[in-house]
């Protein structure tokens, strides 16, 4: 299985390229906030119960993901200080351990551009950041470290790349298959 892990401050456009890239390979999407929104319901974000059982359940989902016929999968991801140093080892180790591949791919976007997007209606879906103030407290205490973060494969600028046009570009330097056009039926 092909895991492609997209990672990147808040509102770098993960999700969203993340979509583009998926209609395109018909890999299937596992975006972070699905299983951060459903812990949110029960828990405080950073606590304990929080943290453990969040890298339980995505850890959990790509290990039963990579033992399918499944040929891709994409994990959207914003590396923060809650998420325990190993968690990114541990993924590595899940999906190589049954024959599959991770690779990484960050978005970037500059400071003015990330804080015009933080409000988008659409971050609005999910209980994503949607504070400027927050987003710059956040950021000014390196909540958002990237240190821990393998060298990507690919790093993309969405400020200057659109959604379609950074997935085409996934799919070229990871050299992903796509999917085949419908066929046209008179």
């Amino acid at each position: 299985m092909k895991f492609v892990f997209i990672y990147g401050l808040p509102a770098t456009g993960k999700l969203t390229v993340a979509q583009e890239l998926a209609a395109l390979t018909g890999y299937k999407l596992f975006h972070n906030h699905l299983v951060v929104d459903l812990l949110l319901s029960v828990f405080e974000f950073g606590s304990e119960p929080f943290v453990s059982l969040r890298e339980e359940m995505w850890l959990s989902v790509f290990k039963a993901a990579s033992a399918t016929d499944l040929p891709g999968l994409i994990f959207t991801f914003n590396p923060e200080s809650s998420v325990r140093g190993e968690f990114v080892d541990n993924v590595i180790e899940t999906v190589t351990t049954t024959g599959g591949e991770v690779d990484f791919v960050e978005l970037v976007s500059p400071m003015e551009e990330l804080k015009r997007r933080i409000d988008n209606a659409s971050r609005h879906q999910f209980h994503k950041l949607t504070s400027i103030s927050l987003f710059e407290k956040l950021h000014a205490e390196r909540v958002f470290e990237t240190g821990h973060m393998p060298k990507p494969r690919i790093s993309i600028d969405t400020s200057t790349h659109s959604p379609s046009q950074a997935a085409e570009q996934i799919i070229q330097q990871l050299k992903l298959p796509r999917l085949q056009a419908a066929a046209v039926h008179p």
